[in-house]
């Protein structure tokens, strides 16, 4: 899959959540087959244009499922390991591939090691798997000793990685998820805060198990080439342009989407050959129709996010344009059921439209990326900016894309100096010259997408 990354649109499932699953787990109930009821939206998303698909957590957990529990077993509350077989033949028999997440930070309370830590306190073998822990005072939750927590949470412990014994665990892990399951790729959740030798020692061991397996990982701050290289990740979340795409639209200010683009992927640009994960919207943070001001502006967002540089990713159930925000409680609106479970949520899951116009325009924007190597491998060159448009090209070995993005509420002028040829708008087949280009019109909240014919 690495070697194809390129080609990669991605479908991102949280799978507690979209097949709506026990929010608690108590390790009695008889397993489900959940999982398996995920199989009939693959036809869908491969209409969508979906050829690759990012799944988790699905490990046996606690609650929201980054406490894991056992990270050799599926979640009863979603099935078993060979009802997830099953789920992964059917993607590969689709030829879409299936990257897992994976929850090598922390550990739930309820983990093994964590157990007897509890039981056995200084005695417990185990003392050395965790970070930092303390026996001069009690933990929040009464244990006879403190430990780390991931972000403060203690209800995630947060494992010493540099231990062998618990990279052994780990690394058998995914032993098991690449040689018996045949999955294309793992996605570290809390990648930032795990140690460069513990990331170096895993690509070591999925080279040695597959070298075509894709490593992604999440970082929402720093400088991306400390974890994207050849010793370590093949790619990281992008939060710096999530960030802008949506900033941009709402304070009608694309100067901002431009710079961080320029500064990214442009001439001088600092990771202008890293292969980076993109999204408008994911399992951490609002929905991007309840991020928006304006529900127009989806439209040109998911427009530019296949025509940005990076590997474009829709969170399940966006592309109805969903709406769901964080509170101080929990995550669970942005991680609804999606049908036949959907009807019992419609406080929060309800779609801004009856139609399905954005999913339509998702494909047709899935279908010009699939075709153009210049969208998904390209240089990255600004042409012309203003509060509300921004006009780029996109190059590769002869073929030229020019996208001119419109976020004001009426019809825009914009501007593109010095192109010559003739210039054909895949959205909709109209064909302009190059001189046309100097003042081409683009309609409201929408954009264009140039090719250059001759």
């Amino acid at each position: 899959m690495k070697t194809q990354i390129n080609e990669k649109i991605f479908y991102h499932i949280y799978p507690l959540g979209m097949c709506n699953a026990a929010r608690k787990n108590d390790f009695s109930s008889p397993k489900t087959n959940k999982i398996l009821e995920l199989i009939p939206q693959l036809d869908r998303l491969k209409n969508l244009g979906i050829n690759a698909l990012y799944i988790g957590p699905l490990f046996e957990s606690t609650s929201h499922g980054y406490d894991t529990v056992d990270y050799y077993y599926i979640d009863r509350r979603l099935g078993n390991n060979d009802d997830f077989k099953l789920f992964i033949e059917e993607c590969h028999k689709r030829d879409i591939c299936l990257v897992v997440d994976t929850v090598f930070n922390h550990t739930g309370r309820d983990f093994f090691a964590f157990k007897d830590l509890q039981q056995n306190g200084k005695d417990s073998k185990y003392l050395d798997w965790y970070k930092n822990i303390r026996f001069d005072s009690k933990s929040p939750y009464g244990d006879n000793f403190t430990y780390e927590g991931w972000a403060g949470c203690m209800d995630l412990v947060k494992l010493n990685t540099d231990n062998p014994q618990v990279r052994e665990h780990l690394f058998g892990a995914v032993k098991k998820w690449v040689e018996e399951f045949h999955i294309d790729g793992l996605r570290m959740d809390a990648a930032d805060l795990l140690t460069p030798s513990f990331l170096q020692a895993l690509r070591q061991f999925c080279d040695s198990l597959n070298p075509d397996l894709w490593l992604m990982g999440e970082v929402v701050h720093g400088d991306y080439n400390n974890w994207v290289n050849p010793k370590a990740l093949d790619s990281v979340t992008n939060y710096q342009i999530y960030k802008g795409l949506w900033s941009s639209f709402n304070s009608q200010n694309m100067f901002e989407c431009a710079w961080n683009l320029n500064e990214q992927f442009g001439p001088n640009g600092k990771y202008k050959i890293l292969t980076l994960y993109s999204f408008l919207d994911n399992h951490d943070v609002n929905r991007i129709a309840s991020t928006v001001s304006k529900q127009e502006y989806l439209f040109p967002l998911y427009g530019m996010l296949f025509t940005i540089p990076g590997i474009p990713s829709i969170y399940y159930g966006s592309e109805f344009a969903l709406r769901g925000q964080r509170n101080q409680y929990d995550d669970f609106q942005l991680r609804p059921p999606l049908p036949p479970f959907i009807n019992d949520y419609q406080d929060f899951s309800k779609p801004w439209t009856d139609s399905n116009a954005l999913e339509k325009a998702i494909i047709k924007f899935a279908q010009i990326r699939q075709k153009h190597n210049a969208l998904k491998k390209g240089d990255y060159h600004q042409l012309a900016v203003t509060n509300t448009s921004l006009a780029f090209k996109r190059t590769f070995y002869g073929e030229e894309i020019i996208v001119l993005i419109n976020q004001s509420d009426s019809e825009n002028i914009i501007k593109v100096q010095n192109q010559s040829g003739k210039w054909k708008d895949l959205l909709n087949d109209e064909y302009f010259d190059g001189k046309e280009l100097e003042k081409i019109k683009v309609p409201s909240c929408w954009l264009r997408i140039l090719i250059k014919e001759f």
